[in-house]
């Protein structure tokens, strides 16, 4: 039994479930365990067993240095070149660089109310 929830709302369909289903083969081909099941109520765990639980990136700009370290499996087949993987981390860097730059509402009201 497989189950794939979709990673996010604001990805493109079209390539996230290109990616998961890459990465499955992937998986299969290179008799990749996927780790035990956590049959435990996650929110519920002590500090240092939650610790061992394995966690997606917390950020874009870990998402992707994670795919530009790991990418050769999407390229395998020809069902993603590495110049479409280094066009879509220039263009989410690009996103990255823009909202560093830009002032979150959160400071706004911290700094600019007083």
């Amino acid at each position: 039994r497989v189950e794939a929830r979709f990673p996010d709302p604001l990805a493109n369909p079209y390539l996230a479930f290109s990616a998961l289903l890459m990465a499955g083969l992937d998986g299969v081909q290179n008799k990749i365990h996927p780790g035990d099941p956590a049959d435990k109520n996650l929110y519920d765990l002590p500090p240092e067993e939650d610790a061992k639980i394995p966690t997606v990136c917390a950020s874009l700009e870990e998402a992707v240095a994670a795919l530009d370290a790991d990418r050769e499996f999407l390229t395998r087949g020809g069902v993603f070149s590495n110049d479409m993987i280094d066009a879509y981390i220039d263009l989410k860097m690009a996103e990255i660089t823009r909202l560093r730059m830009t002032s979150h509402p959160v400071e706004f009201d911290m700094y600019y109310s007083l």
